[in-house]
This record gives structure tokens, C-alpha cells and sequence, in this order.
């Protein structure tokens, strides 16, 4: 968890995503046979994937709310990049080459905002926009109105 982290952090998506790959529980059951070698839930984190020949594959200490943590804080702050401070929301996504988009509804208060994420267009600078409005920076502000708030972000194209 802490490598795939760090890498997020260094900038280097394909790295973090390939090793948020190996944690993912998902990831170890995509078939029959690999839901038998690993054979643990593949809805929660495993504390432990064994290396050990006898049991290579395995998954171990399942249940284990402390990795489960971790992986959410994975996910949602250095990859998706939402990391909140106040009443302000910094976005900075880690897109994996695979992907174009992506959609996440964030509850604030008595508000939703429903952000959609793409990759902007080559030469097509990345911006915020809140409702119609462009946001200065990579930040966007949290408003506590009850109302839904439509965000669209463009995130710099990778190359």
C-alpha cells in the first residue's frame, strides 16, 4: 500500500495503478481458478497475500479494517487526487492510461457535487468548472447549500 502511495505522490500513475492492481482483492478472482488460489472474499482487502510456494496466491487476514483504510485513502486522495481541505476541495487525478473519464458523487454537508474527470484534449490546458463557472487553480470550493453541483474537471493530457 505505502509504495503504491508513494508513487501516486511522485507523479508516476503507471506505477501506482499497477501496484493498486496487485492489492486490489478483484484483482484475484477475475476467474474460477483464481478465486480458488486466492480463497478469501474478493469484496475486501486481504491483510496478506502469501508468497510462500505452499500457498502462493493465498489471501490471508480478511476483515482486516486497517487495510481496507488504507486502500480507500489510496484510492480517493493520491489516485482519483480529492483531497479536501476546508471547504475546498483539491482535485489532481493520477488517470491510468486506460482510462479517459471517470465520475465520483462527493457529499458535502447537505450538498452533492457530481464531478466528472476527463483528459483534456492535447494542448488543451487543464481547468476546473463548477456549475458553469471556471474555479481558479486545481481547487474547487465546498458549498453546505443543499443543492447538487455539477463539476466537470480537465486534467493535462499525459503523454
Amino acid at each position: 500500500m505505502w509504495a503504491a502511495m508513494a508513487f501516486a505522490e511522485l507523479g508516476n500513475a503507471d506505477r501506482a495503478w499497477e501496484l493498486f492492481a496487485l492489492l486490489n482483492p478483484v484483482s484475484h478472482a477475475r476467474d474460477a481458478a483464481q478465486a480458488a488460489t486466492y480463497m478469501v472474499e474478493p469484496y475486501v482487502v486481504a491483510g496478506d497475500v502469501y508468497a510462500n510456494a505452499a500457498h502462493a496466491g493465498r489471501g490471508g487476514w480478511t476483515w482486516y479494517t486497517g487495510s481496507a483504510g488504507w486502500m480507500y485513502q489510496l484510492v480517493v486522495e493520491p489516485l482519483l487526487g480529492l483531497r479536501r481541505s476546508g471547504n475546498r476541495l483539491r482535485v489532481r487525478p493520477l488517470l491510468p492510461k486506460t482510462w479517459t473519464t471517470f465520475e465520483v458523487s462527493y457529499r458535502f454537508g447537505t450538498s452533492t457535487f457530481a464531478i466528472t474527470c476527463r483528459e483534456a484534449a492535447a494542448g488543451v490546458a487543464a481547468s476546473v468548472v463548477v456549475d458553469g463557472v471556471e474555479s481558479v487553480g486545481d481547487t474547487l470550493p465546498l458549498v453546505d447549500d443543499g443543492n447538487a453541483h455539477e463539476v466537470l474537471i480537465n486534467v493535462a493530457h499525459r503523454l
